[in-house]
């Protein structure tokens, strides 16, 4: 099998094209700037900016790289808590749509599309939601409002199979984002607890997260699915948020969470930095999405991917805790 991987220079699509060439598929990648490790690998490289502004040359080159494809894995995106809505739409939306066009006019006959369980985040806990969820009326961030816009755009369109995948809180080794945030709070004793800190989350260790989206381009490619489907994914069951992340500071040698916030102040210091960051232009350092995140239940029922694609954790939460840290004392 030729598949392609947008974004595989990140961390999941990374994750995926590891796994793909050791299961002997051709990879091509698409990626912004050169990486040199993947041309060694064998690994085609297109570099191509899918946010550009030529359309038409982004449109050529995407389509002469997904030529003799058999599945285009869709997971580059633009993600975080700051920048313009503009900078989202571009990079999570239009390009989307680009790679959704390249991969009709080349025939391909699945694409399977990165998306977040954030698309069904509205001002509510979720306690065991299923894919039934609805997109709610407000989204609490432009990354949430531009991914839930793309997977409309992916789930509608009938000229390619396409299926998507939601993974949650991402997390392993090599973690760019999640994981050297936390210790780089902890260390500057900028990390405070927000709630009581019994609230559950899913979170999915990286591997597990590439092996859903292979296992959802077999599933579509054998007919077991239809086209459209989306997909919940994550570890064996939710973990309770604040302990996780008290261990990982614990393996990490960082220190542990010492203060405590309640929703309702850490709700109100967001909404002021966000403010702030709209006059600034810098990074807030607590959004309310992060605070939602932080402090509520955010947790679905996966029996859907167990049951049609065959989805399971293939690496523990212990053991995933122990291949991303793995010089950590064990008490």
């Amino acid at each position: 099998m030729r598949a392609l991987v947008t974004g595989a220079a990140g961390f999941i699509g990374g994750a995926l094209t590891r796994q793909l060439l050791e299961a002997g598929h051709e990879v091509v990648a698409v990626v912004r700037r050169d990486v040199p490790a993947l041309r060694a690998a064998g690994v085609v490289l297109h570099q191509i900016d899918l946010a550009a502004s030529d359309g038409g040359a982004v449109g050529a080159a995407l389509r002469q790289a997904c030529t003799g494809c058999d599945v285009v894995y869709h997971v580059a995106a633009r993600a975080g808590v700051a920048g313009p809505m503009t900078a989202f739409y571009a990079a999570n939306v239009v390009a989307t749509v680009r790679v959704l066009q390249a991969a009709r006019a080349a025939s391909v006959a699945a694409l399977v599309y990165t998306s977040t369980p954030s698309v069904v985040f509205g001002d509510e806990p979720i306690a065991g939601a299923d894919e039934s969820a609805p997109y709610p009326a407000r989204l609490s961030s432009a990354y949430a409002t531009t991914k839930a816009l793309a997977e409309r755009t992916v789930r509608q369109f009938a000229d390619v199979p396409t299926v998507t995948i939601r993974p949650p809180l991402v997390w392993g080794p090599g973690d760019p984002h999640l994981i050297p945030r936390l210790i780089a709070r902890a260390r500057a004793g900028r990390l405070a607890q927000i709630g009581a800190g019994t609230n559950r989350v899913d979170v999915t260790f990286v591997e597990n997260a590439a092996e859903a989206h292979r296992l959802a381009a077999d599933a579509l490619l054998a007919g077991r699915i239809t086209s459209g489907r989306a997909f919940f994914i994550g570890q064996e069951q939710p973990v309770a948020l604040w302990p996780f992340i008290g261990e990982i500071l614990r393996r990490a040698g960082a220190p542990a969470v010492r203060r405590r916030l309640s929703p309702a102040l850490a709700w109100h210091l967001a909404g002021a930095f966000e403010a702030l960051a709209g006059i600034t232009g810098r990074e807030p350092p607590l959004t309310r999405l992060v605070v939602a995140q932080l402090s509520r239940d955010r947790w679905f029922d996966q029996t859907a991917a167990r049951r049609e694609l065959g989805y399971g954790p293939a690496i523990s939460l212990d053991a995933g805790l122990a291949r991303t840290f793995p010089d950590a004392a064990m008490v």
